[in-house]
């Protein structure tokens, strides 16, 4: 087989979903994600975004209307990740989460980037994050990418995401 490497620019550009319930779903991607619903299918299927964009987030309930999320110990996806442009805007969207009441499940400075993960009412993972400038990441002596798995400090976060509101 001979070698491939992707094209340098390509980007994951949506998550689809399956939901249990599209009704709560859609309240929590709108509501407590901030994500503005552009289109929906009936009460099967909705697709909602961030500035106009057809979708990056499509939901159903095509084959899962009422269902439970997978088991720990299951394969299947770990966490949808929403890049956010700077650390103020991840801020932001922190408090907004946090003042939806959602639990979160961890946060870290990796070295790249800055994370925050959470679940959506369905149990999917959910990470909100920021990246770092590529000449800020941390190499190690022969100039590999060294990435680290650091406490966060969430309330400087917040208190950065709130300073974007003055």
């Amino acid at each position: 087989m001979t070698s491939y490497t992707a094209h340098p620019e390509t980007r994951i550009g949506h998550v689809h979903l399956k939901v249990s319930d599209l009704e709560r779903s859609i309240a929590f991607y709108r509501d407590v994600m901030g994500f503005e619903l552009q289109q929906r299918y009936g009460d099967q299927a909705a697709f909602l975004s961030a500035g106009g964009y057809h979708h990056h987030i499509g939901l159903n309930t095509w084959e899962s209307r009422g269902g439970k999320p997978a088991p720990h110990g299951h394969t299947g996806l770990y966490h949808t990740a929403f890049l956010y442009p700077d650390r103020a805007s991840l801020g932001a969207a922190l408090a907004q989460v946090l003042a939806a009441g959602v639990e979160l499940d961890g946060a870290a400075d990796h070295g790249v980037s800055e994370a925050v993960y959470f679940r959506d009412p369905d149990g999917n993972g959910i990470e909100i994050y920021r990246d770092r400038a590529a000449q800020d990441w941390p190499r190690d002596a022969s100039g590999e990418l060294s990435m680290v798995n650091r406490r966060l400090d969430l309330a400087a976060l917040l208190a950065e995401g709130a300073a974007q509101g003055d």
